[in-house]
């Protein structure tokens, strides 16, 4: 025997195989001399004629061998070569990372440099002299405002001086909503308003303790009506002349005297939303309520002044439990929201005051109906007073205040059938109960036939004040409520109908045919009564008692009065008023475009808004409120309650919601330095 070395890897070291020789040599085949070898070194190989086994054999352990040297190879370089790929992959992005921030650093401070001018941007330009000396005139003799100062200032404003006048009254969500909508050239726009600024109400009990900032909420009204190329006067409207189409407005001077003009418009849109309701309630100059942002900043000072009063060591016991007393009037979203924001800011920031402090701070609501969120699903409702239940948040249902003094508000509740007379301590008190009309509103629901409503300014389904000249003043959003009167506007139409016929109105007698005509037309001039008259099969079978077949004058008259019963106000909210500012927008631009054919024909009378563009109908697209770290939502039948999550879909929805870009990332980044900062607790 003899044996051949083959040389392989196993892992790191060398090692041998002794092969037998027979397996390297042909069966049958004698041992070749040492000549015979030295030979062949020098002949080319011959191919054998038949492959032996002995040889295929010897090649399957060679490659098996080979095989193993390979992946021991593989194994030895994997773990190495695999750490170093990462680390440099990881050093790879992160150099593109600072590169990329760099980048972006320096193109944001070239930007910044484009933005500071050196030159003089003020130039000579033409003012007409009504515009600085304007003519006296009017019920009151004051100055008219034909003329504007702004009316020069670009040729696009120049243009629509004689533009049909477009006065908006107020600077909520309905009006911001109509000039977003509005074709820009089609009017003469002007907003008038005492706040330069639109508020983004839904977020303002966030900003009363610091989880957002003031000015998050907040946008300049003159950037928005610079879309169509309008004026803004910071003012407050007073009055309206409807027979010479005036309206009065004041503003206090340098001096501190009150100066007043007219301002002539064509069309008048009333935005100027509502007030807090007293209720007939004494003592409300001791509360707070949450309208404006100057409210958000007065309830936040407060509320970190009874903190900061509670820990000096003069306080008494019993004055700092008053002062640690929060009492919210009133269980709808506002009030709901707010004592949610107030136990999350005691909650979660109060580790820089004493311990003691949140062991005497109470938060009470006192609701007059029998659960807080009456407007919701009653099991949003239920969640909601569970969740205040486990915050220690006190619930007072069925409680109507009677009175608030400096240091305490009286109320009565329903106990066992029977009021019984309570009072709470108080260091703070929020009043959020209804809402009620502005000045404006009064005095002109006064001046005008029709205006039964003690609330709001009634309008019609196209959003006009009823007892003003049709089509010339609007009033949407709060200030404002569509009026219903199905029954009464039908009756007067067959009325109508049937005198033109000849026939006895209280005679007549409706067909199935006919009635379905009449639904149509009741729909088409009241779209909130749509849901009511959906199977006029049904309902004319229901009517129809004597089973004739037919609807008489009495038949007809009650079904009407059921429909009636069941409108109910639109809501008090931004939603609607949102939809209305989209409506109206849209509508007055259509108005505009028809108003050239309606000139050549000498047309100048009629129901244009009708003939234009459709009634307005309300939908709802949902109500949400925010309830301590979680939230609710109820969709239309449709109800989410939850935690983190729902918050987390309640701040989405009105950062999408938000007026602008701008305002946006201010949103965004407020929340993230609550996360990283906490709220803010400074008072100025």
């Amino acid at each position: 025997m003899s044996a051949t070395l083959i040389r392989h890897h196993q892992g790191s070291v060398l090692r041998r195989t002794r092969l037998p020789l027979c397996l390297l040599q042909t069966p049958r085949t004698p041992l070749l001399n040492r000549n015979t070898v030295s030979r062949n070194l020098h002949v080319a190989r011959r191919r054998p004629l038949s492959p032996s086994p002995a040889p295929s054999r010897l090649l399957q352990i060679a490659l098996s061998i080979r095989q193993e040297s390979t992946e021991a190879q593989a194994t030895e370089k994997k773990g190495p070569f695999s750490i170093r790929n990462f680390l440099f992959k990881a050093f790879a992005y992160t150099g593109i990372f600072i590169v990329s921030s760099g980048v972006a650093v320096v193109a944001f401070f070239i930007y910044d440099a484009t933005t500071y001018r050196e030159d003089p941007s003020a130039t000579d330009i033409p003012v007409s002299e009504l515009a600085l000396n304007p003519r006296r005139g009017g019920p009151k003799n004051l100055p008219i405002a034909e003329t504007l100062i702004g009316d020069q200032d670009t040729e696009k404003m120049a243009q629509q001086k004689d533009k049909p006048r477009l006065v908006i009254l107020g600077t909520g969500w309905g009006s911001i909503a109509l000039l977003k909508h509005l074709n820009p050239g089609d009017y003469h726009v002007t907003v008038v308003s005492p706040t330069n600024y639109f508020l983004f109400t839904p977020m303002l009990p966030s900003a009363t303790v610091g989880t957002l900032g003031l000015r998050s909420l907040v946008e300049p009204v003159r950037r928005i009506v610079g879309r169509v190329n309008g004026h803004f006067m910071k003012a407050e409207a007073h009055d309206v002349d409807f027979s010479e189409k005036l309206v009065e407005v004041s503003q206090v001077d340098v001096n501190g005297q009150k100066q007043s003009f007219y301002l002539p418009y064509d069309k008048l849109v009333i935005g100027v939303g509502c007030i807090s309701n007293p209720h007939g309630v004494k003592g409300l100059e001791h509360c707070h309520q949450l309208k404006t942002i100057d409210d958000a900043r007065q309830i936040k000072n407060k509320v970190l002044e009874n903190m900061e009063l509670a820990c000096l060591p003069t306080t008494s016991d019993e004055e700092r439990k008053r002062l640690l007393s929060f009492v919210v009037c009133g269980g709808g979203p506002t009030g709901v929201e707010f004592a949610s924001e107030l136990f999350d800011l005691l909650n979660e920031d109060l580790l820089v005051f004493p311990k003691i402090l949140r062991n005497e701070i109470s938060v009470h609501i006192i609701q007059s109906r029998s659960h807080i969120l009456n407007t919701y699903d009653e099991a949003l409702s239920q969640y909601a007073e569970a969740r205040f239940a486990g915050d220690d948040i006190g619930v007072l249902t069925n409680a109507r205040v009677k009175e608030v003094q400096k240091d305490k508000v009286i109320f009565s509740q329903i106990e066992d059938g029977k009021s019984v007379l309570k009072e709470i301590p108080m260091g703070f008190c929020l009043w959020s109960t209804g809402v009620s009309r502005a000045e404006i509103c009064k005095r002109l629901s006064d001046k005008l036939e029709g205006q039964n409503n003690k609330h709001a300014l009634e309008t019609d389904s196209h959003l006009r004040v009823i007892g003003a000249p049709l089509g010339d003043v609007y009033a949407i959003g709060d200030c404002s409520t569509v009026q219903n009167n199905v029954a009464q506007h039908v009756v007067s139409f067959l009325r109508t109908m049937s005198w033109e016929k000849g026939k006895d109105p209280e005679k007549v007698q409706l067909r199935f045919d006919e009635w379905r005509e009449l639904a149509h037309r009741v729909k088409k001039r009241f779209p909130q009564a749509s849901n009511h008259l959906r199977r006029l099969d049904k309902l004319f079978e229901q009517y129809d008692k004597d089973h004739s077949g037919t609807l008489d004058y009495e038949e007809l008259s009650e079904l009407l009065h059921q429909i009636d019963t069941k409108l109910t106000s639109l809501p008090a909210t931004a939603q609607r008023a949102n939809q209305q500012g989209e409506y109206l927008g849209r509508k007055l631009s259509k108005i505009a475009a028809a108003l050239p054919a309606m000139r050549a024909n000498d047309i100048d009378y009629g129901d244009v808004d009708a003939a234009v563009y459709k009634a307005f109908k309300y939908k709802h697209l949902g109500s949400l409120a925010y309830i301590s770290n979680a939230a609710i939502f109820d969709f239309g039948g449709m109800n989410f309650s939850g935690g983190l999550l729902a918050m987390y879909l309640w701040r989405s929805v009105y950062f999408t919601q938000s007026v602008s870009f701008r305002t946006r990332c201010m949103l965004a980044m407020d929340w993230a330095k609550r996360a990283l900062f906490g709220r803010d607790l400074m008072s100025f």
